[in-house]
C-alpha cells in the first residue's frame, strides 16, 4: 500500500490529502457490507484469515492512488453455497461507488481475490439424555 497521500484538492487556503489508509478503510467496509462475505484475508503472503473482526478494517485490502485516481485490490473468504461471480461485482460496484461518494477520487480499478471458502458449523442437536442401563 502506498503510504504517501495523494493531492486531492488544492484551494485557496491550502491542500486537502486523503492518507491511502483511509482509503483502505473505506473500501474494507464496502466490502463487507455484501451478502455473502464472510470476511477478510491478510493476503497472499499471510495466508491466515480473520472473519469478520472489524479489528483492522484495512485488513485485505490493498490500495493504489494517484493524484485523482484510486486502484483497489480487496482479498475475501466467501461464505459456502454463494455465486462467487455475483459477490464479485457487487463488492466492485459497492467500493468503487463508497470510494467515489466520499472522496471524490475516480476508482480505476476493483480487483477481488477469493482467497478461502468459509463452512458454517453444522449445529449438532444435544442428545437427549438416556437413563437406560446398558449393562445389568
Amino acid at each position: 500500500m502506498s503510504t504517501i497521500a495523494a493531492d486531492y484538492e488544492k484551494t485557496d487556503i491550502g491542500t486537502i490529502q486523503i492518507a491511502p489508509e483511509v482509503i483502505a478503510v473505506i473500501a474494507g467496509l464496502a466490502t463487507i457490507e455484501v451478502e455473502g462475505v464472510a470476511g477478510m484475508s491478510g493476503g497472499f503472503a499471510g495466508g491466515i484469515a480473520e472473519l469478520l473482526g472489524r479489528k483492522n478494517l484495512s485488513k485485505g485490502v490493498k490500495v493504489e492512488v494517484g493524484q485523482r485516481e484510486a486502484a483497489i485490490d480487496v482479498s475475501i473468504i466467501v461464505e459456502y453455497g454463494n455465486k462467487i461471480p455475483e459477490i464479485a461485482v457487487q463488492i466492485q460496484h459497492n467500493v468503487k461507488r463508497s470510494i467515489e461518494m466520499m472522496t471524490g477520487l475516480t476508482v480505476v480499478e476493483v480487483n477481488v481475490h477469493i482467497h478461502d471458502v468459509h463452512f458454517k458449523t453444522a449445529e449438532k442437536p444435544e442428545e437427549e439424555e438416556t437413563n437406560t442401563v446398558r449393562v445389568k
